[in-house]
């Protein structure tokens, strides 16, 4: 980690919010986060926020940003995240005293009317441009008709133009509505206290994601390509991503025809059908097959506790 990337880090750990107790969906509402995590941490999310003008467009996306269950596991695991309750966390700030919810509300008020004036200045001098080149078209004396230089020029676009150059912004300029990019002014972090369980992933799937991670390969959702994983050697925006990742227990019985229809699929887009999974019986997976105290499994909360291997699959035409 560089010197700028140790500055532009945000307060560690961090909150995901869990939006949905059934659904349960990892959110990041923070840009400098997100950001942040992409370029330290290969993380790429998906972002879900719809432009507050055209809510059916699902070509321009932005906050807040959505992350893979993997996702959410591996940061929490590295200790750089905690799962927060997004609905007790916005029930617990709407309590929040009136006074501070007021000058919240004034000072993003008072935001949107500068943004408002700001606008109707920067308008009021491109007219006054306008007004000064139609001036300027029209003033200009000919060759054979001069003009004597000595009486005042009385154009009415001269006149237009000293008053739009005197005239002040007015003080009745409706204000801007603005929308926050992110609910921390108003809405206190939540305390790591107060963290949820880690996200339910499954453990073939988490394992060739870490594995992958670790060896510095950015992921993204498969789902168009019919995998889990796109896997790029690099940011997605410099590189296409070279594999399609499916994971797979290690004794998991895989159809042929699956792995045929994923191998022509792979070679007709350019990629490699990746299968993997944690070795089974291995002495690396021992220590990993661990048991909380409630008696279930905690596969893969340690770093590093997997070996897993992995296969490529081409179609190769005759």
């Amino acid at each position: 980690m560089t010197v700028q990337d140790s500055l532009l880090a945000p307060d560690l750990p961090f909150p995901i919010f869990q939006i949905s107790q059934t659904v349960r969906r990892y959110l990041l509402y923070d840009i400098n986060t997100v950001t942040w995590l992409r370029r330290t941490h290969n993380i790429l999310g998906v972002f879900i926020g719809s432009l507050p003008q055209s809510p059916q467009q699902n070509v321009f996306f932005g906050l807040p940003m959505e992350l893979q269950p993997e996702e959410a596991t591996l940061l929490v695991e590295k200790g750089l995240a905690f799962i927060a309750d997004d609905f007790r966390t916005h029930k617990q700030a709407v309590r929040s005293p009136p006074r501070a919810m007021a000058n919240y509300k004034a000072t993003a008020r008072k935001e949107a009317l500068a943004t408002a004036k700001a606008v109707t200045k920067q308008k009021q001098l491109k007219t006054q441009e306008v007004l000064q080149r139609l001036n300027v078209r029209q003033g200009t004396p000919d060759a054979d008709n001069t003009v004597d230089n000595d009486e005042p020029d009385e154009s009415i676009f001269d006149t237009s133009t000293q008053e739009t150059s005197s005239r002040p912004v007015s003080s009745s300029v409706i204000p801007y509505s603005s929308t926050p990019t992110t609910s921390y002014p108003p809405i206190p972090t939540p305390s790591k206290q107060s963290s949820l369980p880690l996200p339910e992933v499954s453990a073939s799937s988490y394992a060739l994601f870490k594995h992958l991670h670790a060896l510095g390969y950015f992921m993204s959702p498969g789902l168009r390509f019919g995998c889990q994983f796109s896997v790029y050697p690099g940011d997605p925006l410099r590189f296409h991503s070279h594999f399609l990742a499916m994971g797979h227990d290690w004794d998991e019985e895989i159809d042929i025809l699956d792995l045929i229809g994923g191998g022509r699929l792979g070679t007709g887009v350019k990629k490699g059908w990746l299968i993997g999974g944690a070795v089974k019986n291995s002495d690396d997976n021992e220590k990993h097959v661990a048991t909380s105290e409630d008696g279930q499994s905690e596969i893969g909360r340690k770093p590093g506790d997997f070996h897993v291997r992995t296969f490529c699959v081409e179609w190769s035409g005759m």
